[in-house]
């Protein structure tokens, strides 16, 4: 009989850490694990591609439950390929609800055009009749509040809040909820109904210091929102609750220099409370009316500066968003444009795959109707589920591709015909190095 060996992972990153231990992550089981730097040296051994005969220690024991070692005589290829169609699995749903497309702000950079209203009742009814009509095959619902600006219609988040709670607990059904909002109405007494109808994940954006952000991200009068976002954020920290609140910054050429002295003043309010968490992106160019306007920085700045913002707010005793370390879950970094199980649906029953790109024809692909039905254009959605690593041999080799498949941004590789990798991937040893202090500061406080 043939000797098993146990060999690394295809999925496998790995980077040393300041006190001389490794940290090793793999794509496929999601599992990051920190090495001492008496372990270091037996892991980097047991990680070199002749294998290991046994797993005779405890430091081996530990890389093989965690799938950074596997036997030889395993095909990840075809793990992967099986992970891959998991994303098809028909007892999860994740629905995108735009309660209005009106906003009471105008960002400098916004894409949305504003056309539509508050969600119909049409609209209602179909997305109650939909969950409903699948509750009775779901172990896990998850709703996103999107707009506009969700929080105008609040009334329509209770009710359908509401119905899904009530569905989720006839069903044994795992429901959650996350919703994305400018923070101009996510006053105390809000965020208290919110968190009580399961809405526990939140992202609020704020762009510099006062100046900077009012500039950027003011009301349709021009009045700034900088002092009310900022005093509805400090009201939450008294909230006793499980939540998490991700802090957005926006940065581009114009407040680039300035982002420094938001992090300062975020130390001052937020530094020491895990619940609130700092999460760094570029602006882009997705079809707004100022588009040709907006100083976007380069791909390789962009890059750089998300994780350099990253690790000065952490040096300060900011705790990075929880979206970062998510984001390194097996499928957890494609997006939910790529998901079968995911759709948008806009406030009059439109159906989307994508949140940015509403007035694409592409992004068009049905239509909701008060019974629940849904009226689909599947050659429109499989020009979004099948744009990654089905044809990309890179992807299919990539260490990343559990985490990823190809399709971390479907629109990406659609307009660009590159391949969409995410930051995370690009600068994973930085990445793994954050995750890793972010824990320590997490267990101290």
């Amino acid at each position: 009989m043939e000797q098993v060996k146990y060999i690394p992972s295809k999925f496998n990153a790995l980077t040393k850490t300041e006190d001389g231990g490794v940290i090793v992550y793999n794509s496929y089981t999601g599992a990051i694990v920190n090495f001492d730097e008496k372990e270091r040296e037996e892991v980097l051994t047991a990680l070199k591609r002749q294998g290991s005969p046994a797993l005779d220690t405890e430091v081996k024991q530990a890389l093989f439950d965690n799938g950074f070692i596997v036997k030889d005589t395993v095909d990840e290829l075809k793990r992967a390929d099986l992970l891959h169609q998991t994303m098809h699995r028909t007892d999860m749903l994740h629905l995108i609800l735009m309660t209005t497309e009106q906003c009471n702000f105008r960002c400098r950079y916004c894409y949305e055009s504003f056309a539509k209203g508050k969600m119909t009742d049409e609209t209602k009814s179909g997305v109650k009749a939909l969950v409903k009509e699948r509750a009775g095959t779901l172990d896990n619902l998850h709703i996103s509040w999107f707009g506009g600006e969700p929080l105008l219609e609040l009334g329509i988040i209770e009710e359908l809040s509401k119905e899904f709670m009530a569905q989720a607990e006839q069903h044994n059904i795992d429901y959650s909820a996350d919703v994305v909002t400018n923070g101009y109405f996510l006053n105390r007494e809000t965020f208290e109904k919110l968190l009580s109808w399961n809405v526990s994940q939140y992202m609020v954006t704020i762009d510099g210091v006062q100046a900077v952000h009012d500039a950027r991200r003011h009301m349709i009068g021009g009045q700034g929102t900088f002092e009310k976002i900022v005093e509805n954020l400090q009201s939450l920290r008294d909230v006793e609750g499980d939540f998490n609140m991700t802090i957005r910054i926006n940065f581009d050429e114009d407040n680039l220099r300035e982002t420094e002295h938001l992090i300062d003043f975020l130390k001052e309010h937020f530094a020491n409370d895990s619940r609130f968490g700092v999460f760094f992106r570029p602006v882009g160019r997705w079809g707004g009316p100022n588009d040709e306007e907006i100083p976007t920085c380069t791909h390789i700045t962009a890059n750089k500066k998300i994780w350099e913002f990253t690790e000065t707010a952490m040096d300060k005793g900011l705790a990075m968003s929880n979206m970062v370390e998510g984001a390194l879950n097996p499928t957890a970094a494609v997006c939910y444009a790529a998901k079968p199980n995911a759709m948008v649906i806009g406030s009059d029953g439109q159906l989307y795959k994508c949140t940015t790109v509403l007035d694409e024809e592409v992004n068009k692909v049905g239509k909701i109707q008060a019974d629940g039905t849904m009226d689909l254009d599947y050659d429109k959605i499989a020009s979004w589920l099948l744009s990654g690593e089905e044809t990309d041999t890179v992807c299919q080799s990539c260490f990343f591709r559990p985490a990823c498949q190809g399709n971390h941004c479907p629109w990406y590789r659609v307009v660009s015909g590159e391949r969409p990798c995410p930051s995370e991937k690009k600068n994973i040893k930085k990445v793994l190095n954050l995750v890793w202090k972010n824990s320590l500061q997490t267990v101290e406080q």
